[in-house]
């Protein structure tokens, strides 16, 4: 568990494998002059505690999900120094937490647009022209898979199954905290609402300015 000792000669940071309290992180802090340095404990204890609340004593890798959601929503992907810290929290390893976020599309590991269009490759969404119209689609925005927009709205990626191979091409939008799902796409029906995004997007700055 990481701990800052304050000396009145020196001040340095020992690592310290939960040595002070099992408990540190949901809301009591051991005695003398060690204190938590985990950044995303202190900057939302409150919500923390909630959700650890939500699960019992001995299963609080149970929250691993609803804290990598927090870990996300500030930057939009969850930056690395998450993983240690969403770790100590649940008392995990940092392994743990670390396949639970490669394992879910939901969860994004490298900085994007404000929407990301997330489109199905799977093979039997392949076989639907799932690989083609995500093809013209980055020709369509100018970008290619994993890149970001010039306005800085968009990033369009390549996922694993999304559980819609039926409906293929299909695509995951997420941004600004919701999660929708379009099927049965083409390039054309595609732009149609990256475009109605965008018109809603300068109204919204229009009235901040307005």
């Amino acid at each position: 568990m990481l701990c800052k000792f304050t000396g009145s000669t020196f001040d340095v940071t020992w690592l310290i494998y939960r040595g002070c309290s099992r408990h540190h992180w949901f809301g009591r802090y051991c005695s003398g002059r060690c204190r938590p340095v985990n950044e995303l404990y202190q900057k939302h204890e409150t919500e923390i505690n909630e959700i650890l609340s939500r699960y019992p004593e001995n299963f609080k890798r149970s929250a691993i999900m609803p804290l990598l959601f927090l870990a996300q929503r500030e930057k939009g992907f969850v930056p690395q120094e998450a993983l240690a810290q969403i770790a100590d929290i649940t008392g995990v390893s940092e392994t743990d937490v670390a396949s639970v976020l490669g394992f879910y599309s939901l969860f994004q590991e490298t900085p994007g647009g404000r929407y990301r269009i997330q489109v199905c490759t799977d093979l039997p969404c392949a076989l639907r022209g799932s690989e083609t119209y995500l093809k013209n689609l980055c020709e369509a925005l100018g970008v290619k898979t994993g890149e970001i927009t010039e306005d800085g709205l968009f990033s369009v990626e390549a996922v694993k199954c999304l559980a819609a191979c039926h409906r293929a091409p299909m695509f995951q939008l997420q941004g600004d905290g919701e999660i929708k799902y379009y099927e049965n796409q083409s390039v054309e029906l595609t732009m149609q609402i990256i475009e109605g995004i965008r018109a809603s997007v300068a109204s919204e700055k229009e009235g901040k300015h307005g």
